[in-house]
């Protein structure tokens, strides 16, 4: 079984916002935020230092400048199976899944990101004008805050989220109008619900309702080809409990987490995790060993068991928050 990151404190903790604990990967590491190379994207290091932060609730300077910061957040699109490709940055993925009769992309970044993830899909030999699907995970402004970027770029594409993932992303991008971090929300497009499948050039993606990190979360269910081998991935949703607000809210997130646990057990089993963060599997340690890859070697990225694992550890950690929501809930 391949070495597993822990579950960073960040993907456990009841701050309200995932922002907050970027803030302290710079506190507890003492990088210069200025100074932040690219290739220092470690997830270890970030992993150690998220269960290290306080849980201050604020947002200091230094955050929104790395955040903001092309060159800290800059990755080199790189390919991670023969039809997936990350085309994100640092702190957030972003998913190309090419076909030949057009592609899906999976998340939108957020500005000023959203710039640099359409040169990421030229960088990597696509245009951006042939993606024909924007699957959203939810409504944080990580994952749907360049939208309005895409939407006005990518003339051909139509945007997916669910229902209720429409209303939170735009519930949360009028909550921020006229702040600091305010950000734009396109109008509805396409509203997906569980089950729903969109098919491009022979490849369908479908949408599982996974509610629990937000309660309009979605994950995507694909295949990844590797030569010619085929297996099944997911891109959870959401796997934080920073946004949960009651005990009904985690009761959800186990049943979505039990789910997807379901899905590595069956037959095709799914293994391969494109995750929404970087950090939150190790991704960019294995863009050498993804460099060095063929088809005759086992892939980095197909792991039942860690998947499994993985799944596992965030429903221990979600009964703990629990039985906490429970006993707030409590009359006194």
């Amino acid at each position: 079984m391949r070495a597993r990151l822990p579950v960073p404190f960040a993907l456990r903790c009841s701050t309200p916002w995932l922002h907050v604990v970027i803030a302290s990967i710079l506190l507890a590491t003492g990088l210069s935020v200025q100074a932040q190379p690219f290739d220092g994207c470690r997830s270890a290091q970030i992993s150690v230092a998220f269960d290290d932060f306080g849980k201050s609730g604020r947002m200091p300077p230094a955050l929104r400048r790395w955040l903001n910061d092309l060159d800290a957040q800059r990755i080199a699109p790189f390919k991670v199976f023969d039809d997936a490709v990350f085309v994100g940055v640092c702190w957030v993925s972003a998913w190309l899944l090419p076909t030949p009769q057009g592609h899906f992309l999976i998340d939108t970044l957020h500005e000023p990101h959203s710039a640099e993830l359409l040169a990421n899909i030229r960088r990597a030999g696509f245009d951006p004008l042939d993606i024909r699907y924007v699957l959203i995970t939810h409504g944080h402004f990580d994952h749907a805050g360049g939208a309005a970027r895409l939407k006005r770029e990518l003339k051909n594409a139509r945007f997916v989220m669910t229902e209720t993932g429409w209303a939170e992303a735009l519930a949360s991008s009028a909550a921020r109008a006229g702040q600091p971090g305010a950000w734009a929300m396109i109008p509805r497009d396409v509203v997906g619900r569980d089950g729903d499948s969109w098919t491009l050039g022979g490849r369908t993606v479908t949408m599982l309702e996974t509610p629990g990190h937000t309660l309009g979360t979605a994950s995507y269910l694909y295949d990844v080809r590797d030569g010619s081998r085929t297996y099944r991935a997911v891109t959870v949703g959401g796997l934080g409990l920073n946004a949960i607000q009651d005990a009904r809210q985690v009761e959800l997130y186990i049943a979505s987490v039990e789910r997807l646990d379901r899905l590595v057990g069956e037959r095709p089993p799914v293994e391969v995790h494109l995750t929404t963060h970087p950090f939150a599997t190790g991704l960019m340690e294995h863009r050498t060993e993804l460099a060095r890859h063929t088809v005759t070697d086992p892939h980095p990225l197909v792991d039942r068991r860690g998947l499994h694992a993985l799944l596992g550890e965030l429903e221990v950690n979600a009964k703990e928050r629990l039985d906490i929501e429970r006993a707030k809930a409590a009359p006194k």
